[in-house]
């Protein structure tokens, strides 16, 4: 192999420069004037023009909302008395692994069981209940544990 043998992977392309005769003269492809047909044209986003617009201070602020969003996977009980029998511990780690809820980033979501339903007893750990799922599972002879 030597070096003048040697070829790209890929071709190499060149945008194509228009105005400088040929097929694409005069306003090369652009139109008629306007802030289109000039060099360097950038139009300024409409989305900065409303940013701008809303005052600077004094209340929360456009992304309020977010400081309030939890990352909470809900799960239905009876999806879990269908894959966990009476005895077992329900847990974040133990709902991935059987693949009720998927881990995002290396780590395990907050859960929190929801419906009502019947169900063994079954114990769960580090998991968010709602009231109804609560009484059906203390119903079922299961608990709760923080």
């Amino acid at each position: 192999m030597q070096n003048n043998t040697l070829k790209p992977k890929t071709p190499r392309t060149r945008s194509q420069r228009v105005g400088r005769g040929g097929k694409r003269g005069k306003t090369a492809g652009r139109g008629t004037k306007g802030q289109n047909a000039r060099a360097g044209r950038k139009k300024r986003p409409e989305m900065r023009d409303i940013i701008k617009k809303l005052p600077k201070m004094r209340g929360r602020g456009k992304s309020s909302f977010k400081s309030f969003q939890k990352d909470v996977m809900p799960v239905s009980l009876a999806r879990i008395a269908g894959a966990f029998r009476a005895g077992e511990t329900v847990s974040p780690k133990s709902l991935a692994e059987r693949g009720l809820v998927s881990p995002r980033g290396g780590r395990y979501r907050r859960v929190k069981v929801l419906g009502g339903g019947a169900i063994g007893a079954v114990t769960f750990e580090g998991v968010a209940v709602s009231a109804v799922s609560r009484v059906a599972i203390e119903k079922g002879g299961g608990s709760v544990a923080k």
